[in-house]
């Protein structure tokens, strides 16, 4: 195969989101649609509480992004967990302490450019 057919195979390959299915940029990290990462992403995944999506203190959506689960199943287990056993109740503060809490991210106001350092 020549360049220029590689050139034009690649142009023409499309790429879709495995959650949502919508198609999206080949370049992509996360899908505009859904939100969740796509293709191969290099980032190292880290057990944090995200300052978005919280209700209490953010553990059970932080395991949840973790593990690639829904929130709410996460929530309904940790909850069934804490009345039936009554380790739910105790791990929660625990793992409110041990884990870290999302980095803040600065807004770049209105009318000014991000430049690369």
């Amino acid at each position: 195969m020549d360049r220029e057919t590689e050139a034009l195979a690649r142009e023409e390959t499309v790429m879709y989101c495995n959650y949502c299915g919508k198609v999206i940029q080949d370049d992509a990290n996360h899908c505009a649609y859904c939100g969740k990462r796509v293709g191969s992403v290099a980032a190292r995944k880290r057990l944090i509480r995200p300052r978005a999506d919280r209700k209490i203190a953010g553990v059970c959506a932080g395991a949840a992004e973790y593990f690639d689960l829904d929130v709410t199943l996460v929530r309904v287990v940790w909850l069934v967990t804490a009345v039936m056993t009554g380790i739910g109740v105790l791990s929660y503060p625990i793992a409110w302490v041990i884990m870290p809490e999302e980095p803040a991210t600065a807004e770049v106001p209105a009318g000014y450019r991000a430049t690369p350092l």
